[in-house]
């Protein structure tokens, strides 16, 4: 069984955009939301930040930076006077 869904209140650009859309895709305005429906809940469920940093600097997409050694160890100053 398949449902029935009312959509009320669209603005007139909206419309015209979708009916532009469907036209261009062979589909009827009815298809083309139906498209358009089924294609934004079947996407992958909103990522976090720490999901998006990784993605844009991570292993597969980022830079691999050296990490300069960390200077051998030296006397402290002496602040003393004589």
């Amino acid at each position: 069984m398949m449902a029935s869904l009312v959509v009320r209140n669209i603005e007139e650009g909206v419309k015209a955009r979708l009916r532009t859309r469907a036209a261009m895709n062979g589909h009827s305005m009815e298809e083309e939301v139906r498209h358009i429906l089924k294609d934004a809940v079947e996407r992958d469920p909103p990522r976090n930040l720490a999901d998006l940093a990784l993605e844009i600097f991570g292993p597969r997409r980022g830079v691999d930076l050296e990490i300069p050694r960390a200077p051998a160890s030296r006397q402290p100053p002496d602040f003393t006077t004589e």
